[in-house]
């Protein structure tokens, strides 16, 4: 029977150490890699397409929504298990509560975190398996982009279909001025660096299927500027 593989990620020696000890003591698992940064993290997770990734949520050179959208954009389906220092941390716990990943903090014990990583290859989405993660509150948000404005999240949808902001500003009948506003406004909000990751979460929130195609926004739009809420 072939082991659960995983890919673990964290910016601490010794954690990846003691992690990679614990899981290859368990024949039910198969570590296919061992990364101690984000971009050979990403790299793993899309050369090996392994069944989870365990990231370190507070990896130094990618943010947690980065390495949730790039993981989950591909055509694998890694699942995605969180390992945080901190239970409460809100922006965790909002992915979790919309089932997008499990978190587990590092006080959990060897035996919780192994129950956590068997129930999440099995198939089982609960927003935290770890005792020491208290459960989220029911979120009213439906995805990580209901935080945009309907018009920032227009334009990241046509961004992210490939569309140059000259092409978008066509499109929308706003300047390419305005379009770099929105975006740098759309970045800091979702917490992400450029188009790629834009794009990857847009995939990943199922967002891109939703993206207008004629030459007019659907339904009037009013007058816009880059304050438009």
């Amino acid at each position: 029977m072939r082991g659960t593989r995983i890919v673990i990620a964290d910016r601490h020696p010794i954690v990846l150490q003691g992690l990679t000890s614990v899981l290859a003591a368990r024949p039910d698992f198969a570590i296919v890699a061992s990364c101690s940064d984000g971009a050979s993290c990403i790299e793993a997770i899309r050369v090996l397409e392994p069944d989870i990734a365990l990231l370190d949520v507070a990896m130094p050179d990618i943010s947690a929504p980065e390495m949730l959208a790039l993981a989950s954009s591909g055509r694998f389906g890694t699942r995605v298990v969180f390992f945080t220092a901190l239970a409460e941390n809100r922006n965790l716990t909002d992915l979790a509560a919309q089932g997008v990943c499990t978190v587990v903090t590092k006080d959990a014990t060897p035996e919780v975190l192994i129950d956590v990583l068997r129930r999440v290859a099995q198939g089982q989405a609960q927003p935290s398996l770890s005792p020491d993660v208290p459960e989220p509150p029911v979120s009213e948000e439906k995805s990580l982009l209901t935080q945009l404005t309907d018009r920032e999240r227009q334009i990241m949808r046509l961004v992210s279909e490939g569309l140059s902001n000259k092409e978008v500003g066509r499109l929308l009948n706003i300047t390419d001025g305005t379009i770099k506003v929105h975006l740098h406004h759309i970045f800091q909000k979702l917490d992400i660096s450029n188009r790629t990751v834009l794009a990857a979460l847009a995939i990943s929130q199922n967002e891109l299927s939703l993206a207008p195609r004629e030459s007019q926004p659907s339904g009037p739009w009013p007058k816009d500027s880059a304050n438009t809420k």
